[in-house]
C-alpha cells in the first residue's frame, strides 16, 4: 500500500509539474477541452429548451371519441372505464351532450347564421364525447385500434360511436413523434462529433506536452521506469485539463444561464437559471466526468504512441 501511494505521489507532483512548465501549451489544451465541454452542455440546454417546448406540444395533441346524440350515460363511461384501464392512456375527460352544445355557442359566438341555424332545430344535434390523452404521441394509433378490435368493445357500444377523429389529428401526431426522435438522434451526434474533434485536439496538444518533456522521457526509460511510470504523470496531466475547463465552463454558464433565464424564457418555454440551479450538482458532474475522461484518453493515446516509436 505505501508502494503504491509513493508512486501516485510521484506521478501527480511529475504530471503537476509537467502541466504547470508547459504553460502556453497548458492553457490552449484547457481552452479547447472548454469549448468541447461548452458545447456538451449547450447541447443539455437545447434538449431541455426543446423538451419543454415539446410537451407543450404534446399536450395540445389529443385524440376524441364522439358519440351519437342520446348515446347513454351508463354506456360512455363503461367506455371510459375501459379506456383508463389502457396503458398507454394518460387521462380521459368527458364531455356531455349540454357542454358540447355551450361549447359550441361559445365557439361561434360571433356566427350569426350557424347560431340561428341551431335555434331553428330546437334540438341538440351534438353529442357526447370523451377527449383521450395518450402518455406519448406514438401510442395514439394504438389506442385507435382498440376501437377496432371486435372483442375489445361490445357492438351496442360500438353503435353509439359516431366517429374518432384519431385520422384528422395522426399527421400532426406522427410529425411530432418524428421530431422527437429526430431531436435526440441530432443531439446524440452532434455531441459525438465534438467528443471526437475533442480528443483529437486535445490529443494533439498533449504532444506537444510530452515533446517539450522528450529528454526526461528518455532518461526514465534509460534507467528502466515501468511504463505505467512514464504514461501516468501525462495522463494526470490530461486530468487537470479536464478538471480546469469543467470548472471554467460552469463559470462561463453562469452568466449566461442568467441572462437566458431573465430575457429568453418566454421564448424557450422554460427559465434556463432556474434550471442551470436546479440541475447543478448534475450538470457539474457530466462537465467533470466529460472533462475528465476526454483528458485522460487523449493523453493515454498520445504517450503510449509516442512510447511505441
Amino acid at each position: 500500500k505505501s508502494m503504491f501511494f509513493t508512486y501516485l505521489k510521484r506521478v501527480i507532483r511529475s504530471g503537476y509539474r509537467s502541466f504547470m512548465r508547459s504553460g502556453f501549451t497548458s492553457i490552449a489544451s484547457i481552452l479547447v477541452m472548454t469549448t468541447t465541454l461548452f458545447v456538451i452542455t449547450s447541447l443539455v440546454f437545447i434538449q431541455a429548451t426543446l423538451q419543454s417546448s415539446l410537451n407543450d406540444i404534446k399536450d395540445k395533441v389529443d385524440v376524441t371519441v364522439y358519440f351519437v346524440p342520446g348515446a347513454s350515460d351508463n354506456a360512455i363511461t363503461s367506455v371510459k372505464s375501459a379506456l383508463l384501464k389502457l396503458p398507454e392512456v394518460k387521462d380521459v375527460t368527458y364531455t356531455s351532450q349540454e357542454q358540447a352544445l355551450v361549447n359550441f355557442r361559445d365557439k361561434h359566438a360571433n356566427d350569426y347564421l350557424t347560431l340561428q341555424a341551431l335555434d331553428e332545430i330546437n334540438s341538440n344535434p351534438l353529442g357526447a364525447s370523451l377527449n383521450i390523452r395518450a402518455k406519448d404521441p406514438s401510442q395514439y394509433e394504438s389506442i385507435s385500434k382498440y376501437f377496432e378490435d371486435d372483442n375489445a368493445l361490445s357492438k351496442d357500444t360500438l353503435t353509439i360511436i359516431d366517429k374518432i377523429d384519431y385520422h384528422q389529428n395522426k399527421v400532426v401526431i406522427d410529425r411530432l413523434t418524428a421530431i422527437i426522435d429526430g431531436a435526440y438522434r441530432l443531439g446524440f451526434l452532434a455531441a459525438l462529433i465534438l467528443i471526437i474533434i475533442s480528443v483529437v485536439v486535445t490529443f494533439t496538444t498533449i504532444r506537444l506536452i510530452i515533446f517539450m518533456s522528450r529528454e526526461e522521457i528518455g532518461v526514465m526509460r534509460l534507467v528502466g521506469a515501468g511504463r505505467w511510470y512514464v504514461q501516468g504523470p501525462f495522463i494526470f496531466s490530461g486530468v487537470l485539463v479536464g478538471i480546469f475547463a469543467s470548472l471554467l465552463t460552469v463559470l462561463i454558464f453562469i452568466p449566461i444561464s442568467i441572462w437566458l433565464g431573465n430575457n429568453m424564457t418566454d421564448f424557450t418555454g422554460i427559465n434556463l437559471y432556474s434550471y442551470y440551479k436546479a440541475n447543478f450538482f448534475q450538470l457539474f458532474i457530466i462537465m467533470l466526468g466529460s472533462g475528465i475522461l476526454l483528458g485522460s484518453i487523449s493523453s493515454a493515446f498520445a504517450i503510449s504512441r509516442y512510447l511505441r516509436k
